[in-house]
């Protein structure tokens, strides 16, 4: 029987539709989820194929595949104190293939394996089979970040203050039971003191389950694209890429107050999430961010038919980029004053959205968002491309391949696609004065 509110704490690193999802959670109705933190946590954790810590998919009730799920986002609570983060490059010897999945000890060989904490630093994760330190990652330049108590403010600390942090590291990730990745702060690391930067907490990874089994980290074209032949036991075809849903999108307009609307690939849907930030600006240009534990509400709602690809994204209204934001009554008197001149109609009602895509490199991604919004318009490929750039534009959610590709889609189209209320309930007052 589906409830109308599903609480969920368990977590899961790889999303497999083989495996039996959480809920069911009704239509329309709420998820509250408690989300351990995203990369760096996992990524030092060796035990585990993924560079994500996600909560295991929820059914949807009646979402059947070729349909597509409504998620707004309706809070974001960060309940971390503290966490770490900052670039890193791949350490040869400490992995087979994917330094986020088939994670090695170097030196008895053994892939993901069971291991244990000694002490604080890079060299604290070690082998329970031979004692040896893990690391996949030689880490660069590397902050740790403290946030005020009500999570308005945070600002970067000197190593003397990393250190008594890592010292208690589970406590300042405020990691949930339910989570098993080590914390971030044990690196004791504080290379980039005193940056002040306020919180605008996003979620990095929301989705639905894809309809082959993946570690979460690699939904989306880009990091997916490193499971394509490789050597373990997460290796996809091509063809089996084309199954992803996307979810890790790491598009910094995922706030309170969104939307994403998900594609079901799989019966039920099986709706995700995790990879919180306190902050990320646009292309996550370190390769990481502010990842926190926090509480997620989302409400779910399916809408049959809707065959999308990928998500679609629509932003709070203050969030939208200025070439899709909303025209002024000057604006729009006059393009009257032009179209009454010489007789012709104008296309008065037109919405925002965005389309995410994604591929090996930004150049991949941003093709697939346009034929992505192509394919779900029905508009030419190089009428859309005309839309994209005078009525809309292509932005970077994460290097090196995930855009959002935002653009007015004019009412008739949205309303054949049956996403005219949702859109137009988003920007409400698009039309009014």
């Amino acid at each position: 029987m589906a409830n109308a509110i599903v609480n969920t704490k368990e977590m899961v690193w790889v999303l497999d539709p083989s495996k039996p999802f959480a809920g069911p959670v009704k239509d329309g109705g709420i998820i509250v989820a408690r989300v351990s933190p995203g990369c760096w946590g996992a990524m030092i954790t060796p035990d585990y194929p993924s560079g994500h810590e996600v909560t295991r998919p929820i059914e949807v009730e009646g979402a059947e595949v070729g349909d597509a799920i409504i998620i707004k986002v309706r809070k974001i609570n960060v309940l971390s104190l503290a966490t770490t983060s900052g670039t890193d490059v791949p350490q040869e010897g400490h992995f087979v293939g994917d330094p986020f999945v088939a994670k090695k000890c170097p030196s008895c060989g053994t892939v993901n394996p069971e291991t244990y904490v000694e002490g604080i630093g890079e060299d604290a994760i070690r082998c329970k089979k031979c004692k040896a330190p893990i690391h996949p990652f030689l880490y660069g330049n590397t902050y740790t970040i403290l946030m005020d108590d009500e999570r308005e403010v945070a600002v970067t600390v000197p190593s003397e203050v990393a250190r008594e942090i890592a010292c208690d590291a589970a406590h300042f990730s405020a990691l949930p039971p339910e989570s098993r990745q080590y914390s971030a702060n044990i690196m004791a690391r504080g290379d980039l003191p005193g940056l002040i930067t306020p919180l605008r907490p996003m979620v990095g990874n929301l989705g639905t389950c894809p309809a082959v089994a993946m570690p979460s980290s690699h939904n989306a074209g880009d990091f997916g694209s490193f499971l394509v032949g490789a050597p373990h036991e997460y290796a996809l075809t091509e063809e089996q890429l084309n199954m992803r849903t996307d979810g890790h999108m790491d598009i910094n307009e995922v706030v309170e107050g969104s939307v994403v609307i998900a594609p079901v690939k799989v019966k039920g849907g099986g709706v995700y999430v995790g990879d919180v930030h306190a902050m990320m600006g646009d292309g996550e240009i370190a390769g990481h961010t502010t990842d926190v534990t926090a509480e997620v509400v989302l409400e779910v709602k399916v809408i049959k038919g809707l065959s999308v690809e990928g998500p679609i994204v629509l932003p709070r209204a203050c969030d939208l980029p200025a070439i899709v934001s909303k025209r002024s009554e000057r604006v729009l008197c006059k393009a009257k004053q032009i179209a009454s001149l010489y007789g012709f109609e104008l296309e008065s009602e037109a919405l925002p959205i965005m389309i995410v895509g994604t591929g090996k490199n930004l150049n991949e991604a941003c093709d697939n968002g346009l034929e992505r919004m192509s394919s779900l318009t029905g508009l030419s490929l190089p009428e859309i491309k005309n839309r994209c750039t005078i009525t809309g534009q292509v932005e970077i959610g994460r290097l090196p391949g995930v855009v959002q590709v935002s653009m007015l889609v004019p009412r008739q189209i949205l309303e054949k696609l049956n996403l005219w209320d949702v859109v137009s309930s988003q920007y409400k007052d698009w039309f009014c004065d």
